[in-house]
């Protein structure tokens, strides 16, 4: 391609972009590297007696990465990524259909593909997608005037959620069942099928925890712990909690901060928790702050959508990114039982910041100005 074909090609994305969403996204992704070298530095150097910024390091391999996976998405042609999302979510389902056979298990849990080079944690690739294919569902148009679209939605979402509960993982079940929630309330279900629907989800669940105590007594020992702190072990959601205080509105300062040495996987569950301790909490509200407004952005982009299956996909990612960044602030301050969910963009790890960059990737692609596109 010539010089002027590359200007040529920057310049239509320039201008069609929403870039007050892409400067958030890019604002997200830098304060992810910047509190990753804070809060994983003594982690690599105390701990585990390796390079101080060996988790840095890799931090920021994933998160140069991930900016450009989320500008490749950001540019294709629309019709075209539409196209592929089918391909993409069935890729991304039989990963996460491979982790009962050949998965890695850590601390009990067996939710990663070990590909060498890193630990794939498929949920994070798939949950954007499952998006997209629910909304696809729904807006075909021979299940138009149909409640079958609802039925096969439904079982979409059951066949992911039985995958994620042999893991097991609670957390990341409950959030793709609210955004899912979400996506057919929008759709202009009948609220008696939403709560058809989620008491069918509290039966099963409850039978798995009668039927197979062994393997799902976690759950109810959580919940259990969350409502009762004189039962079980809250020291990792209490530290955290603690922590926040103990930062007040300003924090203790870059690197004096304590949770990061004393609770495990603080650099990746507990972000938030850290973040407040060290640099305090206004500086977490103003993160906070930047995830509201980009979900401000995303649904006030639908109303200019005539799109019905953008207009409804677009809800859905935004609802998929506020209840996962809530979720995460919930467990933190001890408001919800803990679930080892990851802040979007900050949280360290490889697969939760290219599922960050998978799901800024379409939002960018959906808001685009449609008036330039064709220009």
């Amino acid at each position: 391609m010539s010089e002027n074909s590359y200007k040529y090609l920057f310049l239509n994305y320039w201008r069609t972009i929403d870039k007050k969403i892409l400067f958030c996204f890019l604002i997200l992704f830098f304060l992810g590297l910047f509190f990753s070298f804070s809060s994983t530095s003594p982690l690599a150097g105390e701990r585990l007696n390796k390079d101080y910024y060996f988790y840095f390091k890799k931090h920021l391999f994933f998160t140069f990465l991930a900016l450009i996976i989320m500008i490749i998405i950001s540019g294709i042609k629309t019709e075209l990524l539409i196209k592929y999302t089918l391909p993409l979510f069935i890729a991304s389902f039989i990963c996460l259909a491979l982790v009962p056979l050949i998965g890695v298990e850590v601390k009990g849990a067996k939710r990663w593909l070990d590909l060498h080079f890193f630990k794939l944690q498929p949920i994070e690739i798939l949950k954007p997608f499952f998006i997209l294919i629910t909304v696809k569902i729904l807006t075909l148009d021979s299940f138009k005037k149909s409640q079958i679209k609802y039925i096969l939605s439904f079982l979409l979402l059951s066949s992911v959620i039985i995958l994620l509960i042999d893991q097991p993982d609670l957390g990341q079940s409950i959030l793709l069942i609210g955004s899912w929630a979400t996506i057919i309330f929008i759709s202009g279900v009948n609220l008696l099928l939403i709560f058809s629907f989620f008491l069918l989800f509290l039966i099963s669940l409850s039978s798995l925890l009668i039927l197979f105590p062994e393997k799902f007594g976690y759950i109810s020992s959580r919940l259990i712990t969350f409502f009762d702190p004189s039962h079980g072990d809250k020291f990792q959601s209490s530290s955290a909690l603690d922590a926040i205080k103990l930062g007040g509105l300003t924090g203790q300062g870059m690197g004096e901060g304590i949770l990061k040495e004393s609770v495990p996987e603080a650099h990746t569950d507990y972000v938030i928790a850290v973040i407040s301790e060290e640099y305090g909490s206004l500086v977490t509200i103003l993160i906070l702050t930047i995830f509201l407004y980009i979900s401000f952005r995303i649904i006030k982009n639908c109303f200019n959508q005539d799109n019905q299956f953008l207009k409804i996909s677009l809800v859905g990612l935004a609802a998929l990114l506020i209840f996962q960044t809530f979720i995460h602030a919930g467990v933190n301050t001890n408001l919800l039982p803990t679930t080892g969910m990851t802040l979007p963009f900050l949280s360290y790890g490889g697969s939760s910041l290219i599922g960050s960059a998978v799901l800024a990737g379409l939002v960018l692609n959906y808001t685009k100005n449609k008036a330039y596109l064709y220009d």
